[in-house]
């Protein structure tokens, strides 16, 4: 028996490991499973090019609790270590690993600035046991099993053994202060969590299975009930497959097994696989997403070699895509250092870059293939796509071919057959195409139809961040600009040559002014007296395109406009050639005229979903003594 010292410069380093590292302490399970992986995947290669001459078989890495023992194994099939090698790469190289990682980040290993692989390897089994122990054979002829023990102090032993099959088995003796890792159900939620997709099959426990009955079967005869081992990961799971190879079914299936609580079945997948100038693989699934930025991100897993390291993709994955599901998988990516080292690396931008031009060329050609499916998924699809464009200037070129514009009959148009088809009629005096919009269609419905009226059409753009989009589209467009039906009345907003004439004089106009400012509160609305079709409303509740969408942006991220709680302003637009605003203004008796103008005010706000509470009541109250 060989006893020593492990070369220690840190004074007693396995206290610092525990304490530095405590809030993540169940990575431990995933670091030595992966060791575990990375042995076994080792004997695969040296038996495949037939370097060593030893069967390869059919291995697994087994996980066993001993609550009474207060124990937990991890044993491989793997390639094996000798009692040098246990000296070399366990005394010396794993722990100088462990020693210059605490060094490295003994400041910010505390918080949440580090992920992914914590690069402790072996040694963060002392996160969670006070003693550990390796039996390892190796795969080399003649070779002679070894026993290494360890306290957490600095002292070793390590002696010969009589463990006969090829493979290592690690021991934690569990730490008093980590017993939750003695129940079988902390540790299969560990090994689902980290370990599900494990290229070797990870063993934990056993399962009851009940074999079918043979077709000739008498009906008396009962099926029979076998003890097998209970395989808790997928080694083989879809992303590490050619997309060739794969049909729908396959990727639903795969989308069941992430996300096994998800009832609803993703819209489309994108399956990813490239190997320069990077590696990389995976699948991203859209799933139903409507209007709701609020959906919870950190939805998209990353791996690495198929170990799970995150659900924190910030970064790596593009913002606007942080709303999708799914899988990446990329040996390529630093998960040893902070997060913002992680956003600075130059690797990581490409992978991003790549994932955004991915993404982009999938939305093309799902478009240009199968353009109604492209429309009929559109609304539960553009919030993702409409923060691309505002978010990735690459992005926001290529979405120009796929992104979609609806139109309140349901027509959708790319912005170039938009354009197309609108230039003629909505082009203004100045020579500018005004793009009409309605938000909802219900609401604005009779702003709308005045619109139609006049052979125009009006875009349904009703999603949360559209502010921002038409303003982005605004300045990267030539000669055109957005306007909301409600903003103004419909002649002014696309204003031609002609104007119509008003049927009173301006002294009259003068004298409506004045008789109408006088009841209607200035502080919410500004008077505005035009000449309309004497068919057209008598009164019409206007909101400001740019103070309105000024607005909006505030609210949702756009604060950088300093509108503060900007109070809510009206422009009520007056048509001077209607009959019942000709009354108004001839009417004798101060009292009628002042009940035609609230009431006529009231109508309009009524149209606009703006009279509520008290206000609704008193002129549901004055409408029946009218009637009266």
């Amino acid at each position: 028996m060989a006893t020593g010292n492990i070369n220690v410069s840190v004074e007693n380093i396995f206290p610092l490991i525990k304490k530095f590292l405590y809030s993540d302490h169940e990575i431990f399970l995933r670091e030595l499973i992966s060791n575990a992986t990375d042995a076994t995947l080792k004997l695969k290669h040296l038996t495949s090019i037939g370097e060593v001459n030893v069967t390869y078989g059919n291995p697994i890495i087994e996980v066993k609790v001993d609550k009474e023992g207060k124990k937990l194994h991890i044993i491989d099939q793997g390639i094996g270590m000798t009692a040098d090698e246990i000296q070399k790469y366990i005394n010396e190289v794993a722990f100088s690993g462990a020693e210059e990682f605490l060094e490295k980040y003994k400041d910010s290993a505390k918080d949440s600035g580090i992920i992914g692989h914590f690069g402790l390897g072996f040694y963060s089994a002392f996160m969670v046991a006070e003693k550990v122990e390796i039996i390892s054979k190796s795969y080399q002829e003649d070779a002679k099993a070894a026993h290494w023990t360890c306290d957490g102090s600095p002292q070793f032993t390590l002696e010969e053994h009589d463990k006969t099959e090829r493979g290592t088995e690690i021991i934690l003796h569990i730490a008093e202060d980590s017993t939750e890792f003695l129940e079988d159900a902390r540790i299969r939620e560990l090994l689902v969590k980290y370990n599900k997709f494990m290229p070797i099959p990870i063993k934990f426990g056993t399962k009851e299975e009940t074999l079918p009955l043979p077709e000739d079967a008498p009906e008396d005869a009962k099926p029979e009930t076998i003890t097998v081992d209970n395989i808790i990961n997928n080694p083989n799971p879809a992303w590490t497959k050619q997309p060739a190879d794969l049909e729908d079914e396959d990727y639903k299936k795969f989308y069941r097994e992430l996300y096994p609580m998800q009832f609803e079945e993703p819209l489309f997948n994108i399956h990813l696989n490239v190997d320069y100038p990077f590696n990389l693989t995976g699948i991203l699934y859209f799933p139903k997403l409507g209007n709701d930025m609020n959906m919870q991100k950190d939805r998209i897993q990353l791996y690495q070699n198929q170990v799970f390291v995150t659900d924190n993709v910030e970064g790596i994955v593009p913002e606007f895509l942080t709303m999708l599901k799914g899988v990446i998988d990329s040996p390529d990516i630093p998960l040893n250092v902070s997060r913002s080292y992680l956003q600075a690396d130059g690797n990581v931008k490409k992978i991003s870059s790549y994932i955004t031009r991915k993404v982009a060329d999938k939305l093309n050609s799902l478009f240009k293939n199968n353009r109604e499916d492209f429309e009929a998924k559109w609304n539960d699809i553009k919030v993702v796509i409409e923060y691309g464009m505002l978010s990735e200037e690459k992005f926001f070129d290529k979405a120009d071919k796929f992104a979609l514009y609806p139109s309140v009959d349901g027509a959708y148009y790319t912005y170039e057959e938009l354009h197309e088809k609108i230039k003629d009629a909505q082009t203004d005096k100045d020579g500018k195409t005004i793009i009409l919009y309605a938000a909802d269609k219900d609401q604005q419905h009779s702003y709308i139809q005045a619109a139609k009226d006049k052979g125009y059409e009006v875009l349904l753009l009703d999603s949360p961040i559209v502010s921002h989009l038409i303003q982005k589209l605004e300045t990267s467009k030539e000669n055109i600009s957005f306007a909301r039906v409600d903003a103004d009345h419909i002649d002014n907003l696309i204003k031609k040559d002609e104007e119509q004439i008003s049927k009173l004089s301006d002294e009259e106009k003068e004298s409506l002014k004045t008789t109408l400012t006088e009841v209607i509160p200035s502080d919410t609305y500004t008077v505005q007296l035009e000449a309309m079709d004497s068919n057209a409303s008598p009164f019409m509740i206007t909101q400001p395109e740019f103070m309105r969408r000024m607005k909006e942006m505030q609210q949702t991220g756009g604060g950088m406009f300093g509108m503060g709680n900007f109070p809510e302003m009206y422009n009520l637009v007056v048509n001077t050639n209607h009959e019942l605003v000709g009354e108004i203004l001839n009417t004798k008796t101060k009292k009628k005229q002042e009940r035609l103008i609230k009431q006529s005010l009231d109508l309009a706000r009524l149209s606009q979903n703006l009279l509520k509470g008290e206000e609704l009541t008193q002129f549901i109250k004055r409408s029946y003594e009218m009637i009266k």
